[in-house]
């Protein structure tokens, strides 16, 4: 996985989200799997097909989908689920525009694109809390936000970007004017702090565990450990208000679907793993297994069920995103997110 694409700052406004990559299918359900095994009326009932869009390559973020599919959950359903990779448009556009009916999305497009009229809706917290933040090698010297002067930040030039920055520099009393910032193109994490920056913004699940592989240490500075409007869901399942609106029936049954494949990875993460490495064999299965193990946990974590999203949670980050100026007006939460389609089963 590229890890720049899937950065949280990549996708604070539609046109960040926009990278290119062609459909990606996951592969036929296991013949062992609760569906394979119905009855042949139940297998005969028509399913309704469905499309998730993902945000970028396929990743430990999206295991629950992958599972679903391959053990059947979406089958029981009455689903036909097809996964695929966001086209030139972008995963919010194709939510949004119909041409994908659920997709993963990130409460920071969310809330930007509904200041911007994109009528978006979170149904599940994939992960909790915040695992991202800003990364850079031992030898840099990089332990807290202050650490941030005199250093290189290698980014997008997003304005998210330097509203991060500033915000945990400020909290310590140290000068943001004393970063520089650089666009890192195409080069990934490794690449770019060999190379001319110091410290990046990154997901620990994906980059945090390769590095460990890689046996290249890191200092992580983790944003929800600055400030609580920072703990934000990141990311997300969303859909359409129109189709909230016109097929409750069928955002109740993926979002049931998904939940039983996020418990199956959150219970036996190695089999969860296995399945992603059989659908998506391109991926370097030693780094799935271990990011895996580290991000299972971290999914419920301390909610009382998989996806339950909090009203403060999105508040937070609104009002965070208004103090820096990044929104021009106030976000309507009670309209950017649902618990009411999650399953009471997954508590």
């Amino acid at each position: 996985m590229n890890w720049k694409k899937i950065a949280p700052l990549m996708l604070v406004s539609l046109t960040v989200l926009a990278a290119g990559c062609g459909k990606q299918e996951a592969k036929p359900a296991n013949p062992a799997s609760p569906a394979a095994s119905a009855s042949p009326a139940a297998s005969a009932k028509p399913l309704t097909d469905v499309k998730v869009v993902l945000d970028w390559t396929p990743n430990t973020n999206h295991t629950g989908l992958y599972v679903a599919k391959d053990q059947g959950f979406f089958e029981q359903e009455g689903l036909n689920v097809q996964i695929i990779a966001p086209g030139e448009a972008g995963a919010d556009a194709m939510i949004a525009s119909g041409a994908a009916e659920f997709g993963v999305s990130y409460q920071e497009s969310i809330t930007q694109g509904r200041i911007q009229g994109v009528p978006l809706v979170s149904i599940a917290a994939v992960i909790q809390h915040n695992t991202s933040g800003f990364a850079s090698p031992v030898a840099k010297n990089i332990k807290t936000p202050k650490d941030f002067e005199g250093k290189t930040y290698g980014g997008w030039g997003a304005p998210a970007e330097s509203a991060m920055i500033d915000s945990l520099m400020q909290s310590e009393k140290a000068d943001p004017s004393k970063v520089k910032n650089v666009n890192i193109g195409d080069a990934d994490y490794f690449t770019a702090v060999k190379r001319d920056i110091d410290f990046a913004w990154i997901y620990y699940a994906w980059t945090g565990v390769d590095a460990e592989l890689r046996g290249e240490p890191l200092n992580m500075i983790y944003l929800n450990k600055y400030s609580d409007k920072l703990d934000y869901y990141t990311p997300v399942l969303a859909t359409s208000e129109k189709l909230i609106k016109e097929k409750p029936e069928l955002v109740k049954a993926f979002t049931a679907a998904a939940a039983k494949g996020y418990q199956f990875a959150i219970s036996k993460p190695e089999d969860a793993a296995n399945i992603l490495i059989k659908a998506v064999p391109d991926l370097d299965a030693k780094l799935v297994m271990a990011s895996q193990k580290w991000l299972s946990p971290r999914y419920q974590d301390d909610a009382p069920r998989w996806g339950e999203q909090k009203r403060q949670v999105w508040e937070n980050y609104a009002n965070w995103m208004l103090e820096h100026k990044l929104l021009e007006k106030n976000l309507d939460v009670d309209a950017a997110f649902t618990n009411n389609f999650l399953p009471a089963g997954t508590k």
